[in-house]
């Protein structure tokens, strides 16, 4: 009989390129879901973004600050970083502290917190104690420091909103209900604006918008609120000549008039001068060439022209990116908790943060007039970075109260701890 031969098996065909990466797409969509899925994913999105934030915006100012720091008579370079850096010690370490503390606390503390907040507010407005910086009354000298009262303010203003819009949100059927609101948010900002500081104002009114739309107000009481702040901004814009001036340079596409390039618009010149040289990946870290005077406010409300110079268009997306992480955070904690008080907060949060982030970024992209209003956790100023970290603070807090995550965060700090006691009991070597 003859040998039946049998035919060699044939190796599967390789799949496609195509077909493979629309697979490692899958697959990490598939992780990136699993993850979020996790009861501690909130908490860990914000810490994540804050720190990258706050770590990068030291970068930054050492970056943009050094040439103004060298020159101003101090003989270094890293003079203003240095305040930076510690107040970034500072305001981690009270973050840190603040999310270890129970909602409970936050709850009791707003109304003294706003209290407090409406009193710092008008130092600034009594002579010999207030200083004026660029045209605003809004600092109060402490030594050698100065202190703008209106940071902590907004934090004040988000807290009391949601304490009391969790206390008391069926209860606002009447325009009487309210009259605890309209005069804290009319006494937070009338005492801004007193101070000649509209771009503060306008986020203060952010900050209220965010925490009565998501503590449930009804439309037609936000509506009615929002009709009175677009009034009250209009009239600040039509009684002041250079605020008039400003919008008309945006909405002509004018930085200056008559092509005088020493105009009143130098900042928002040079700003775009910035981010147009840095092309898609910069002209390198430390290299810009408008931070040698050419910029004002380079390490500060201006920051981010000079990241789009030295970092490029990719620079400024990652940043962009990075506030798109902590806005999801945010956005997390609202849509997973049904304390209402929680919700409101952090919804004035979000847009606090996130609102003045996208104005500043819009200011210096020419998009919005400018207003004078750092990018959080990444422009220079004590103040600004200690409120919005206390703030994240607060978020974190809140975060470690949804369902799970601070049982999921005590196992995560055992196992820590225990590794941590496995290398401490290791035999040392001679």
């Amino acid at each position: 009989m003859t040998a039946v031969r049998e035919a060699p098996e044939r190796s599967a065909a390789p799949a496609p390129p195509r077909a493979r990466l629309a697979d490692h797409v899958r697959g990490w969509f598939s992780q990136v879901r699993r993850l979020l899925g996790l009861p501690v994913a909130s908490y860990y999105l914000i810490l994540f973004a804050v720190l990258v934030l706050t770590g990068f915006g030291l970068v930054m100012v050492l970056s943009a600050s050094s040439i103004t720091s060298y020159d101003g008579g101090k003989g270094s370079s890293f003079s203003i970083v240095a305040r930076q850096g510690a107040f970034a010690l500072g305001g981690l370490a009270l973050m840190f502290a603040c999310s270890r503390a129970p909602v409970r606390l936050w709850q009791a503390l707003a109304p003294w917190a706003m209290a407090g907040g409406l009193i710092i507010q008008v130092l600034p407005l009594l002579p010999g104690l207030g200083a004026t910086v660029n045209g605003n009354r809004s600092w109060i000298h402490l030594g050698s420091l100065q202190l703008q009262p209106a940071e902590f303010v907004k934090l004040a203003l988000a807290l009391f909103l949601g304490a009391f819009l969790g206390r008391r949100i069926g209860q606002l059927t009447r325009l009487r209900a309210l009259l605890p609101i309209v005069l804290t948010v009319g006494a937070s900002v009338g005492l801004v604006l007193l101070g000649h500081d509209l771009g503060t104002g306008i986020i203060l009114m952010l900050t209220a918008a965010g925490a009565l739309f998501v503590g449930g107000l009804r439309k037609r009481y936000l509506l009615l609120f929002g009709a009175g702040a677009v009034a009250l901004v209009g009239a600040m814009v039509l009684t002041s000549a250079n605020r008039m001036s400003r919008i008309q340079a945006v909405i002509t596409g004018h930085a200056t008039e008559g092509g005088d390039s020493l105009g009143d618009h130098w900042q928002s010149d040079h700003g775009l001068y910035a981010l147009a040289s840095g092309g898609w990946t910069g002209v390198g870290l430390g290299a810009s060439r408008e931070k040698w005077s050419w910029l004002p406010e380079a390490h500060n409300d201006f920051i981010f022209a000079i990241v789009g110079e030295e970092l490029g268009l990719l620079g400024t997306f990652a940043v962009i990116g990075v506030f798109v992480i902590l806005a999801c955070g945010l956005v997390r904690v609202i849509c997973r908790t049904s304390d209402r008080m929680v919700q409101a907060t952090t919804g004035g949060i979000f847009l606090w943060i996130i609102g003045q982030a996208a104005v500043n970024i819009g200011v210096v992209c020419g998009i919005l007039p400018v207003i004078g209003v750092p990018l959080p956790f990444v422009s220079y100023g004590g103040s600004s970075l200690i409120s919005t970290l206390l703030a994240a603070g607060i978020v974190l807090s809140f975060a470690r109260a949804e369902p799970g995550a601070a049982e999921a965060l005590r196992r995560r700090g055992a196992s820590v701890r225990a590794s941590l006691s496995i290398f401490a009991r290791q035999p040392r070597g001679n």
